[in-house]
């Protein structure tokens, strides 16, 4: 699993990302993120690193609240 930047402009796709979901309330917000998440995986295909994603993306919350907790 790559978890190491791999996106040209990761700043200002992280900008579009962030304006992509102003003026959305809570829910709103939520419910795009997920379809962002869902176009992204039908995206990949691979449903194995799909599942890896999974599993780093919760080892990293995990650790997040660790150094935080």
């Amino acid at each position: 699993m790559r978890t190491d930047p791999n996106i040209p402009d990761a700043d200002g796709f992280y900008e579009a990302l962030i304006a992509a979901q102003k003026g959305l309330d809570e829910a709103e917000s939520e419910a795009f993120l997920l379809r962002f998440a869902l176009l992204l995986a039908n995206q990949v295909g691979d449903q194995q690193v799909l599942l890896d994603a999974i599993a780093a993306a919760r080892a990293m919350l995990r650790g997040e609240n660790e150094k935080h907790g």
